[in-house]
């Protein structure tokens, strides 16, 4: 269990690397029918390792000055305020209805990644570096909230629903809402973590393992993206991410037959 741990931080962790987000939505069914732990814990592993994973995949940004620090802070703090409201919402629905939500939120992600929008958003950014506040933090705090909730009710990061909020609806350049989703992510886990600590006891020798391959792919995957096709990644991801849902929904099926 701890090797195939280790090799699922290693996919995780070049996705966060490289795409700013999206390996979350492949750590909670990987750690449920893969490893073998049960959703309570998988929700918990799955925050903390993303969690740690965005900080180190955000270092090499932070050289390059690819953040939007006031659009982080802003999107970050109301995402942390609705993370407690979801994972009081995800105490209170079945294990089967909380993976078929995740499996139809895998398929919805996936349909966008598929789908090449162009920016329609108007920038945040002003031609003198400024955030026009007035335009932009109703669109930040509402994007925020939804993605707090989810993270706490399906113990994701977020980063595949917040890329898409931050270019398409802030005007966001691609660069940029990689390294502001970075951010938004380890908020994000740190809030959906504390919100779901103490329901389950975290199995320590497969989160070191997970996270230490996590961050390592984290770290070399941000490194090498830059020479690399994005969008062809977004679509391979894509596909992955339609085969991994329709597993979970069979194994929904499975667990209802029974």
């Amino acid at each position: 269990m701890i090797a195939a741990a280790i090799g699922l931080g290693l996919v995780i962790g070049a996705l966060v690397g490289l795409l700013g987000g999206g390996g979350s939505i492949l750590a909670v069914p990987a750690l449920v029918y893969v490893v073998g732990q049960p959703l309570p814990q998988a929700v918990a592993t799955s925050l903390l390792v993303v969690g740690i994973t965005a900080v180190v995949a955000l270092l090499p940004r932070l050289r390059a000055g690819q953040i939007a620090w006031r659009i982080a802070v802003v999107f970050g703090a109301a995402g942390a305020a609705t993370a407690f409201a979801g994972a009081a919402v995800n105490r209170l629905l079945p294990d089967d209805v909380v993976l078929a939500l995740f499996a139809a939120l895998m398929i919805a992600a996936g349909v966008r990644m598929l789908q090449d929008k162009p920016t329609t958003g108007a920038a945040c950014a002003t031609d003198h570096g400024t955030v026009n506040w007035r335009r932009c933090l109703p669109r930040t705090v509402a994007g925020g909230l939804v993605v707090g909730f989810l993270t706490g009710l399906l113990g994701v990061g977020g980063g595949f629903l917040i890329i898409p909020v931050l270019v398409i609806v802030l005007g966001l350049p691609m660069t940029t809402a990689i390294g502001t989703s970075l951010v938004i992510v380890a908020v994000n886990s740190a809030a959906g973590f504390a919100a779901h600590a103490g329901e389950a006891p975290i199995d320590v020798p497969i989160t070191v393992g997970f996270t230490a391959a996590a961050v390592i792919a984290a770290l070399v995957a941000g490194r090498l993206g830059a020479g690399l096709d994005t969008a062809r990644l977004k679509r391979w991801f894509a596909w992955l991410v339609f085969v991994v849902a329709a597993l979970v929904l069979v194994q929904v099926v499975v667990g209802l037959v029974r």
